[in-house]
């Protein structure tokens, strides 16, 4: 989130100005509160260095900032943002695009994978389950199966994912069954929020407390009831010790969408998930109010008992 009070206006000699040196303002992103001075700092570096792109600007500017994640990582992502949104508000100027910027709904281009055909067991999945291996993707072979797997059977397809984003692998006998991934919670949902009880102030700082399970694929050749439901639950027992792990952040709650006129969320039902309501099919850049996406049911699922008391503390 960017909260910006714009320059005061001062008087000088019978005129009206906006002066940076009498500026009252305020930039906040992400927790990290910006000053003139620093707005000064950045509009230096864009004259020093700016020729060599806006990720060299964003990278420069971290390290000039010493702006890190929990797990001690330069928050080049949220600078690249901050960076647009100083642009949009007319309070810097960055340089031109090295590369054209993805046009919107740009999917990656990944390679299907050749995937080996598990013969599965007879039986229903209680006998057998315990022979599946959820793993957390680390290797560039894992990465590269992972991203196969959803560019080629996921409707949505697959996108180069922004912010933290773990994804997992579930595999029978060394083929893949599954597969699932977390990423950045949703900036703002009415159900969600009012399910939450927070404030936007509460919002701002507990934000990172969530995560949104943005993809879940069962192979289309997988036929077997109750798989989606069991690892649903087998991988959000140990999600929130994989994000402290490798984010070293502590999580509170999860939440996903699922398009409410391809499926009925029964598999989140049946593990426990909880529907707190559904979007307007707006999403985050309906300016218009033209309502053009798909509706969507919202699911939250508390990965601790007091998920309320940790999302809501006292801010001052």
């Amino acid at each position: 989130m960017l909260v910006v009070l714009f320059p005061k206006i001062v008087q000088t000699s019978g005129r009206s100005l906006c002066h940076d040196d009498a500026v009252a303002q305020e930039l906040s992103i992400r927790r990290r509160r910006i000053g003139p001075e620093d707005l000064q700092r950045i509009r230096e570096l864009v004259v020093e260095e700016g020729e060599h792109g806006r990720t060299h600007l964003s990278r420069r500017l971290c390290r000039v900032w010493d702006w890190r994640q929990a797990n001690g990582l330069f928050r080049e992502i949220a600078c690249r943002d901050l960076l647009r949104q100083l642009e949009a508000r007319g309070l810097i100027t960055l340089p031109a695009r090295l590369r054209a910027a993805r046009r919107p709904g740009y999917r990656n281009r990944v390679r299907a994978p050749e995937l080996p055909q598990p013969a599965l067991p007879e039986g229903g999945l209680r006998d057998w389950r315990a022979r599946i291996a959820l793993t957390l993707v680390q290797s560039q072979a894992e990465r590269q199966l992972f991203n196969g797997l959803m560019g080629t059977y996921h409707y949505l397809g697959y996108r180069q994912p922004t912010g933290a984003q773990l994804k997992y692998l579930a595999c029978y006998e060394q083929g893949p069954l599954a597969a699932l991934s977390f990423g950045p919670a949703a900036f703002q949902i009415g159900p969600r929020d009012q399910f939450i009880g927070w404030s936007a102030r509460q919002r701002e700082a507990r934000r990172p407390w969530l995560v949104n399970n943005d993809r879940f694929l069962i192979l289309p050749w997988i036929d077997v009831p109750q798989l989606a439901s069991w690892l649903l639950s087998h991988c959000l027992r140990r999600l929130r010790l994989d994000w402290q792990q490798v984010y070293r952040q502590e999580l509170a709650l999860c939440e996903t969408f699922v398009q409410q006129d391809r499926f009925a969320g029964c598999s989140y039902a049946a593990a426990n998930w909880i529907c707190v309501g559904a979007t307007r099919g707006r999403g985050r850049n309906d300016r218009l109010n033209q309502a053009g996406l798909p509706i969507k049911t919202i699911w939250l699922y508390p990965l601790r008992p007091d998920f309320r008391q940790v999302l809501c503390p006292a801010v001052p």
